[in-house]
């Protein structure tokens, strides 16, 4: 298990004083990083072997929007681990330790230099602490795009802003992207990330906007291929 602690600041912060659930996921995402350091034996390991993971799927349950300066803890802890996939739960708790965000997410094995899905150990996987799987509502990592229905936009130019050490476009980026797509006053209570390919500097990322019952889902799409799904629901 690793944590960080943070402040709702003045920059995480939308019109209303309430954390923007993109800086939210940025949290998230600095959080789980970070928690490699505090094993190691596999920090090593994925040195050694040119490896990193990569985030394939997230699911947020918003349960609170914290408020400007509150003092959030988000906590990280793996809770599975196969050859090429690892899952792990990360929960952002107010000063009262009360969940306002609960997450699970499922990252790749990927070799850096190839860029293809690789084999993580018996050994390096053994070595890992794993933590009861914490109370959420699963839903799958697929998300199925209506077959009809959906309304293409004007392309959005990934930006050098966009862009994070692994040299694509960062995770939290496709989200802070899909939520201008949302009709004004739509309060996300629930959202599922399908991360496809890679979208980088200079892509042009072509939103499709489907309305389901209860939510809005959009494809993001490079050219024929989609580069992440993104499904918002009230």
């Amino acid at each position: 298990m690793y944590s960080l602690r943070y402040k709702v600041t003045t920059s995480t912060c939308d019109s209303e004083g309430r954390l923007k659930l993109y800086s939210a996921l940025q949290m998230m995402q600095d959080c789980s990083e970070m928690w490699i350091d505090s094993v190691p034996v596999v920090k090593q390991y994925f040195a050694d072997q040119n490896m990193a993971q990569l985030l394939a799927t997230r699911q947020v349950e918003v349960v609170r929007v914290p408020r400007y300066k509150e003092e959030l803890t988000v906590t990280t802890s793996v809770y599975d681990v196969k050859p090429m996939f690892g899952f792990r739960n990360t929960f952002i708790c107010d000063a009262d330790g009360k969940p306002c965000y609960k997450t699970w997410s499922m990252g790749a094995f990927v070799d850096k230099a190839a860029g293809k899905l690789k084999r993580v150990d018996d050994a390096t996987i053994a070595s890992m602490a794993m933590e009861p799987q914490r109370e959420m509502n699963y839903r799958d990592r697929r998300i199925m795009l209506p077959k009809e229905g959906g309304e293409r936009l004007a392309p959005v130019r990934v930006l050098r802003a966009d862009i994070d050490y692994n040299r694509h476009m960062n995770n939290a980026n496709y989200v802070r992207v899909a939520m201008e797509l949302l009709p004004e006053g739509f309060a996300v209570k629930g959202l599922r990330v399908e991360y496809r390919v890679a979208a980088k500097y200079g892509d042009m990322l072509v939103p499709t906007v489907y309305h389901i019952d209860g939510g809005v889902v959009v494809a993001l799409s490079v050219g024929d291929e989609t580069s992440a799904i993104i499904e918002f629901t009230e």
